[in-house]
């Protein structure tokens, strides 16, 4: 198996947070890889990563980063691969973050997900991957079948709660 994803974090403390970008391209059956690169810490290897993923097979990267938040970008200055952002909620709020990785200069773009929110990421991914992939599409129409049924399902059940003054 050679990964089309790669998940690229600042440090192994953004791990409980992306996590959930990989257990939903894992449940999609979409092969991907995790790593720790820091764009101030090891720029070498962040450059070096970024203008070999194509070449490698990746297809989508998704890039989590707090505070300066400078690796989603970095990243994309250097590769032709689509980028997701994934702010990391360190400091303000994760605002910090989240403002460096969506103000991105004109021909860099990185696409971006709310504070923490990798499980969108990994959604996205998914999305973008379908659209040259019929068995992940369907695969992917299903989630989203299943999210709709959530609904459904939850509407069902606020129908047996009682309130004086509830109409429904």
């Amino acid at each position: 198996m050679k990964p089309i994803v790669s998940i690229i974090m600042g440090s192994t403390s953004d791990l409980p947070v992306m996590e959930k970008a990989a257990a939903f391209l894992n449940d999609m059956q979409v092969p991907f890889e995790m790593n720790a690169l820091s764009a101030h810490r090891t720029p070498e290897a962040v450059e070096s990563f970024a203008k070999g993923a194509a070449e490698r097979g990746i297809r989508v990267i998704i890039a989590a980063a707090g505070m300066a938040a400078h690796l989603p970008g970095v990243i994309a200055a250097s590769t032709t691969v689509p980028v997701i952002g994934v702010p990391i909620k360190s400091t303000l709020e994760g605002m910090d973050a989240l403002l460096a990785i969506v103000q991105m200069p004109p021909g860099i773009p990185v696409a971006t997900v709310g504070i923490n929110a990798a499980q969108n990421a990994g959604i996205l991914a998914v999305q973008m991957l379908a659209l040259s992939d019929a068995d992940l599409a369907a695969r992917f129409a299903a989630f989203k079948e299943g999210l709709k049924r959530k609904i459904e399902k939850a509407n069902e059940e606020l129908k047996t709660v009682s309130y004086e003054y509830k109409c429904n």
